[in-house]
């Protein structure tokens, strides 16, 4: 049995988990870290994508991030997210709404640099709704 650590997952509405976990899978900004106790310190920003949660006792569960950072320390994990929910509690009408703003990002940026993180946050968007919800 794996060592467990603490995790926090944290959005602007509420407090989503606080438990003692073995692992978290998170979608860093540049790839998925899989966080275990004792882990280097790191402070990384997250991508639009799904954190997996494997508690000390029980099954993993999946939420869903839209961008944020993660501190990760030896002793614990706290991930600060922009926007987070349960995955069994998406909402197919949100993701689609994102997706459209996305676009409309996208054809209002005035220059390269804001074409280019509007494309990349667009294809994180779809990326992401493939990976999740069913067709």
């Amino acid at each position: 049995m794996a060592e467990s650590f603490q995790f926090e997952l944290v959005s602007p509405e509420r407090l989503l988990v606080s438990t003692q976990v073995e692992s978290v899978v998170i979608p860093g900004a540049e790839g998925e870290m899989t966080i275990m106790a004792k882990h280097a310190p790191v402070m990384t920003t997250i991508k639009p994508g799904v954190v997996t949660v494997k508690p000390a006792s029980g099954e993993a569960e999946r939420y869903v991030v839209f961008g944020g950072f993660a501190d990760i320390l030896p002793t614990g994990c706290t991930l600060l997210a922009e926007s987070a929910v349960s995955v069994k509690d998406i909402d197919r009408a949100d993701i689609a709404r994102r997706i459209q703003e996305a676009r409309e990002d996208l054809s209002d940026a005035k220059d390269d640099a804001a074409r280019t993180k509007a494309e990349q946050f667009l294809h994180q968007l779809t990326t992401l709704e493939g990976a999740i919800l069913p067709a």
